[in-house]
């Protein structure tokens, strides 16, 4: 396996995998560096060192037969195999114009390719410090400062961050570009160094023969080689175009996994307090399991331990009770009671780890009172006065002002807890005033419905507009969205079955078989009255029957 390709959409993850790709490309591009300079140094001695002519020979054909270009990818094509294999040509003498043909090419690659990557590892090296130093100072800010400060400081950083992710496009570009043009830059004045060595020897027709096959078919490798790396580059920076255009598109996002990097609350003895330690993590979503390591860039990037930890539960975190912002709490199976607070790197991060994790919004205990009540039996009295013939009542817009000084008057009440529950039962498990209400609204949309040749408002148009509003998800997911079809449906039925649901408030034992036995609490459905004085009609778990009236209360 040679070197790794390092693809353009690491550079905005910037992982620990990520970062040791570049060292293996760094390495190399020092090795190469290296060699070059000890190839300089040793055809200088073949020079200067006439004496020691002999010894020079020996450690230069050493030098070159030991040194072997890697490759990038899985495998290298027969061109690359032959290029790497150029230094075992090393058994010619004394060469005369080595400095003109080998060394000075060799020392300009050296100094003008390998002396480009390393100023730029240094640029690379600066931003990821500046970059990484202003993301802790931008998440150790109070989340009580004025929300100018915080929009100001995470402008700050997100400018930093795009110069920073930039500069990692740059530098990776930087670093491929250099391995791929080695093997034509340093090959080519090799093959040139033989031919000369050969015609300054005349070592014979036989000798001149032999080599001219290898020096064609090493030319047309060379040849290839470069064409290959001409084309690549083309694509490579129509890529790192793309992404510069749309970096969040090209997020690695994985359907088994997802990863990136959080800061941990690690929670010390008295008085020590707590501190916050940056992790990569690895969600895999089938099993829970959230692996982290533990990896800080500014300290020559060593990683530590891997920790691993099953994912109970995750629920968004409040300012309320943390001071910093995009905090998680995450309920651990593995360690029973124990919450672990993580925290992302922006508003962006902190909803892609909810959504990956299944996370929830923190769930608000609202009961309604007398006020919320009375404002309910307000609103509706008002809109069966004065717009009951309203064409599109509830599906047009309202003034956006007038609309919001009422939303701001609101009082928000609770939703179904299930939705697999029958529609009866979960109205009857609702609080008291919940409920009332629930019967308010209900009877007024089903008013509304009775006026819908004139309003053009049917209880098909009713449940769309209010499905949504009355069955608010618990999440903001595409499978919420998908429910909204049955959150419409349940409020058609609800409308249409307004005053046809009643409640049993004492049990009755059936004395004939028309009649329906039922305990204290039964809701019956379809109920009407019946031709029997006294008595009603309704279906109780898919039976019908009658009912005494004094027995029930309407719902």
């Amino acid at each position: 396996m040679g070197l790794h390709p390092l693809e353009f959409s690491e550079c905005y993850l910037d992982s620990p995998g990520f970062r040791e790709k570049i060292k293996a490309h760094e390495a190399e591009l020092d090795k190469t560096n290296r060699f070059i300079k000890e190839l300089y140094k040793d055809g200088k001695n073949l020079i200067n060192a006439t004496k020691q002519l002999a010894l020079a020979q020996r450690k230069f054909a050493q030098s070159l037969g030991e040194f072997q270009f890697e490759y990038i990818g899985d495998a290298k094509t027969d061109d690359e195999r032959c290029i790497g294999e150029c230094g075992a040509v090393t058994t010619y003498s004394w060469m005369r114009n080595i400095t003109e043909t080998l060394m000075k090419p060799l020392e300009k690659f050296r100094k003008e390719q390998l002396g480009s990557a390393k100023a730029e590892r240094k640029k690379y090296e600066k931003e990821t410090e500046k970059y990484y130093s202003s993301l802790e100072k931008l998440l150790n800010m109070s989340a009580k400062k004025k929300e100018p400060q915080l929009q100001e400081a995470d402008s700050q950083v997100e400018a930093i961050r795009q110069h920073f992710q930039e500069e990692s496009l740059d530098y990776v570009c930087k670093l491929q570009e250099i391995q791929e043009r080695k093997k034509f830059d340093c090959v080519e004045p090799m093959l040139a160094f033989f031919q000369t060595v050969f015609t300054f020897y005349h070592q014979g027709f036989e000798l001149a023969n032999d080599f001219n096959h290898y020096k064609k078919a090493l030319q047309i490798n060379i040849q290839n080689t470069r064409t290959r790396f001409e084309g690549t580059r083309v694509e490579v920076f129509e890529l790192m175009k793309r992404i510069r255009e749309v970096p969040q598109e090209y997020r690695q996002i994985s359907p088994i996994s997802s990863e990136g990097y959080l800061y941990v609350q690690e929670k010390r003895p008295p008085p020590f307090g707590s501190s916050w330690v940056k992790r990569y993590c690895t969600f895999v979503k089938e099993q829970k399991i959230l692996h982290m390591v533990t990896f800080d860039h500014r300290s020559g990037g060593k990683m530590g331990e891997t920790e691993s930890v099953t994912l109970k539960s995750c629920v968004r975190k409040t300012t309320d009770m943390l001071d910093r912002r995009f905090c998680l709490d995450i309920e651990i199976t593995d360690r029973p009671g124990t919450v672990l607070t993580v925290q992302s790197l922006s508003e962006d991060d902190h909803k892609f780890w909810i959504h990956a994790m299944g996370g929830k919004e923190p769930v608000i205990d609202a009961q309604l009172d007398d006020v919320g009540l009375s404002f309910v039996r307000n609103a509706i009295n008002a809109i069966e006065t004065r717009g009951i013939n309203d064409q599109g009542l509830y599906r047009v817009v309202g003034v956006s002002s007038k609309v919001q000084k009422l939303l701001s008057l609101m009082i928000e009440g609770g939703s179904p807890e299930s939705r697999s529950q029958a529609i009866h039962c979960l109205v009857h498990k609702l609080p008291e005033k919940n409920c009332l209400v629930l019967g308010l609204l209900m009877k007024h949309l089903a008013t509304v419905a009775a006026h819908s040749k004139l309003n053009l408002m049917t209880v098909a148009n009713l449940g769309v507009v209010f499905g949504p509003t009355l069955m608010r998800p618990q999440e903001d997911t595409v499978a919420a969205i998908m429910d909204l079809k049955f959150q419409n449906i349940v409020v058609e039925i609800l409308i249409e079955q307004h005053e046809k649901r009643a409640m049993a408030v004492y049990p009755c034992e059936a004395e004939h078989e028309s009649e329906l036995s039922f305990q204290v609490g039964a809701i019956f459905s379809a109920v009407a009255p019946s031709r029997e004085p006294g008595w009603l009609e309704g279906e109780l778990e898919g039976k019908k029957g009658l009912i005494p009236e004094n027995y029930v209360e309407m719902l």
